[in-house]
């Protein structure tokens, strides 16, 4: 996750984490990417159904539950552990979350144990009664997915009207006071529209945009050819930078991430060698804050059979089952020897990474993608677009 917002316009100086000891129980939502601990943000697909068809699915979801998912009493236990274990946020996922019956319930009873909670959604099912629920749960944020304008979204997702509906979910809690933000996933097809979105934002008063780059792994697996090139990578990363700067400039206070692909720090801190060199040393200091991707150590999923995974795109490495064992223990198994590799990846990384002048604010980037894009899970992530003379030791010597 890089905080474009953060690190391009300079909403978060490096002084600011290290006032809270970089201590995740006591860092505020903005700044947990910086926690030195790295206690785990937890995905939960709290169920398999969804209402709609999304191309890019990690989870390939279907609009049927899954008969062997978690029942509620079940998912307390998980969120009493996840407490104790000191995980700062639970983000309900799917499938589409709200399908789940009593999630709101579910919410609820996460907030009093003392997690933040987050839903990540198509917003199709967020009515004006929704809205109201998730405010009265104590829910810390709602993040709707849209992977376009209108025509674009709804051909992505399979549904026509999506894209309306989706709106008004997002209408729904801006005036109920619940804090929403976009999820836009980047691909061949829809990475023109990134302008387009930056308008809508603007027009609807929307606060937050995180773009994420496509990780080709569920259904998205068929869409491996739709990941953008280098040069359209760079164009796009440009133009999120150049309209999050005008927001700013402009006084609006929006908040923009990019997701899933750690060469665009490098690349953010390259441009403003450019643009604003008096911020590269912060932004570097906050890098290695950071620490780059942190799959199976800042981050983890529990699926909606209870399996414990490395992330929610990882799907087919299980870590073990929170029916057999609490996530706390199977997470802190010293033992485990696929989660031991992860967490020391350095020591295992081949390719381009180990020589990479960028590897301690990059972490060899994303494993779920070089284990699906190559024969090897330590080799390079294929979606890394950095040339060889932008990842040289000179780089950083300049």
């Amino acid at each position: 996750m890089i905080g474009i917002s953060k690190l391009y316009c300079g909403t978060v100086e490096a002084s600011d984490p290290l006032r809270y000891g970089r201590d995740s129980s006591k860092l505020p939502s903005n700044l947990l990417q910086f926690s030195e601990d790295k206690k785990p943000v937890l995905v939960w697909n709290c169920t398999k159904r969804c209402n709609l068809k999304c191309k890019h699915c990690y989870s390939a979801s279907t609009n049927q539950p899954d008969p062997n998912e978690l029942t509620d009493d079940e998912a307390k236990v998980m969120i009493d552990d996840l407490a104790a274990f000191g995980c700062p946020v639970l983000l309900f996922s799917g499938g589409e979350p709200l399908m789940r019956p009593g999630v709101t319930d579910l919410i609820s009873y996460a907030r009093a144990a003392g997690l933040r909670a987050v839903v990540s959604t198509n917003g199709n099912l967020i009515d004006k009664p929704m809205a109201a629920k998730l405010a009265e749960a104590g829910l810390s944020y709602v993040g709707v997915s849209l992977d376009g304008l209108k025509e674009i979204n709804d051909k992505f997702r399979g549904v026509d009207g999506a894209f309306d509906r989706a709106l008004t979910g997002i209408r729904n809690c801006l005036e109920a006071d619940v804090k929403v933000g976009l999820r836009f996933t980047l691909n061949r097809h829809n990475f023109e529209e990134v302008a387009g979105i930056f308008d809508l934002i603007e027009a609807e008063g929307i606060p937050r945009v995180c773009f994420y780059h496509l990780v080709d792994t569920g259904r998205g697996k068929d869409m491996s050819d739709a990941i953008l090139t280098y040069q359209e990578t760079r164009d796009t990363l440009d133009l999120i930078m150049d309209r999050t700067a005008q927001a700013h400039a402009a006084g609006r206070a929006l908040e923009v991430l990019t997701v899933d692909n750690h060469a665009d720090g490098p690349y953010l801190y390259m441009r403003l060698k450019q643009t604003n060199p008096d911020r590269q040393k912060d932004c570097f200091e906050l890098m290695q804050m950071n620490g780059g991707n942190s799959s199976g150590q800042g981050i983890g999923c529990v699926s909606w059979d209870g399996q414990v995974l490395p992330d929610q795109f990882w799907r087919h490495h299980v870590l073990g089952n929170v029916r057999e064992r609490p996530f706390s223990e199977i997470w802190s198994d010293p033992d485990h020897p696929f989660l031991s590799k992860l967490r020391d990846r350095k020591t295992h990384l081949q390719g381009r990474c180990p020589t990479c002048c960028w590897l301690n604010v990059c972490n060899g980037n994303f494993r779920a993608r070089a284990d699906k894009g190559g024969d090897d899970i330590w080799g390079d992530d294929p979606a890394c677009y950095l040339t060889d003379e932008e990842i040289s030791p000179a780089q950083l010597e300049q």
